[in-house]
C-alpha cells in the first residue's frame, strides 16, 4: 500500500535557531522556505539524504511538548548514519549533547540520542 515515507512535520518554538540547528548543525539541505503571511509562520522543507523531507514549521506561541520518548504518541525521530563516532563529533563540535552510546538488543546495532532545539528526541542509528 505505501511506497515510502512522504514527510516528517516538526512545529518549532524559535524558526531562527531551529533552522540553524536543521541546516548548519545537521547538514539537512533545503528544499524550499516559504512565509505564511496569514499564519505569521513559516514552513522550511528539508531534504535528508535526499529521500525524505521534513516540513519545519513555526507559529506563533505554539503549545510545549507534554511528552518524552517514553510516553503515548510519536517516540522520536531517527537518522541512519555510517559512522557513529563521526556523527557524535559533529554534533560535539556545535555543542550538542548525545547520550553515551548504546546497543540495540535485537539488531546488535550502535545508537545514541540527542535532542533538537525544542528538546524534541533525536537518534543517530548507525547502519
Amino acid at each position: 500500500m505505501f511506497t515510502g515515507i512522504h514527510h516528517i512535520a516538526i512545529i518549532c518554538s524559535d524558526y531562527k535557531k531551529s533552522k540553524h540547528f536543521y541546516t548548519e548543525i545537521l547538514g539537512l539541505s533545503i528544499r524550499k522556505e516559504t512565509y505564511r503571511e496569514a499564519r505569521a509562520s513559516y514552513k522550511l522543507d528539508l531534504d535528508v539524504a535526499g529521500q525524505y523531507c521534513i516540513e519545519l514549521f513555526s507559529f506563533p506561541n505554539p503549545p510545549q511538548r507534554t511528552s518524552r520518548p517514553e510516553a503515548a504518541g510519536l517516540r522520536h525521530l531517527a537518522f541512519c548514519v555510517t559512522n557513529l563516532e563521526d556523527a557524535i563529533a559533529r554534533l560535539h563540535s556545535f555543542d550538542v549533547a548525545t547520550e553515551p552510546i548504546r546497543i540495540d538488543e535485537l539488531t546488535g546495532k550502535r545508537f545514541t540520542f540527542f535532542e533538537d532545539p525544542d528538546q524534541l528526541p533525536l537518534e543517530l542509528y548507525e547502519v
